[in-house]
C-alpha cells in the first residue's frame, strides 16, 4: 500500500456543536468514548488543544493485553469548527465540525498508514466515531 492514502469517516451527533466540541476535546470525556469495541477502553487522556499543543489518548484493552498511545501534535484549530494534526508517526488528519443547530455533522479524514488494509482501519475509526 502507498503511503498518502486518505481515510474520510463520518457521523451526525445529536448535540449542538459547543456540546460536541466539549465532549472531542476535553480528556475526561475523551476517556469515556475513545475505543473502537466494548473490550478496549482509553484509561488515560491529555489535550493541549491549540496549534503546536499535543494531545495523547491511551488505547487499551480492558483485560490488559496490549495498549498503546495515540497521540501528535494540532497543526489548525478553530473552535467549534475544524481540528488538523499530525501524528506521532508522521500521518495527517483533520476533523470538521459543521453545526446543523441540534445536529452536528464530524468529518474525519486522516492518512492512512502501511501496517493494515485501507478497510480495517476505515472500520476501526468509524467504530470510535460511532461510540462518540
Amino acid at each position: 500500500m502507498e503511503k498518502g492514502i486518505m481515510i474520510t469517516v463520518e457521523a451526525t451527533i445529536n448535540a449542538p456543536v459547543a456540546k460536541v466540541w466539549e465532549y472531542w476535546t476535553a480528556p475526561e470525556h475523551i476517556t469515556q468514548w475513545c475505543a473502537a469495541s466494548d473490550d478496549w477502553h482509553a484509561p488515560k487522556a491529555t489535550n493541549d488543544v491549540r496549534v503546536g499543543g499535543d494531545f495523547s489518548t491511551t488505547m487499551a484493552a480492558k483485560d490488559g493485553s496490549f495498549s498503546f498511545d495515540f497521540g501528535g501534535t494540532y497543526t489548525e484549530v478553530k473552535n467549534n469548527e475544524v481540528i488538523g494534526y499530525t501524528m506521532g508517526d508522521g500521518r495527517v488528519a483533520r476533523i470538521l465540525f459543521k453545526d446543523n443547530g441540534n445536529t452536528t455533522d464530524i468529518v474525519e479524514t486522516f492518512e492512512a498508514e502501511t501496517q493494515n488494509p485501507v478497510e480495517m482501519q476505515q472500520g476501526g475509526w468509524q467504530a470510535i466515531l460511532n461510540n462518540f
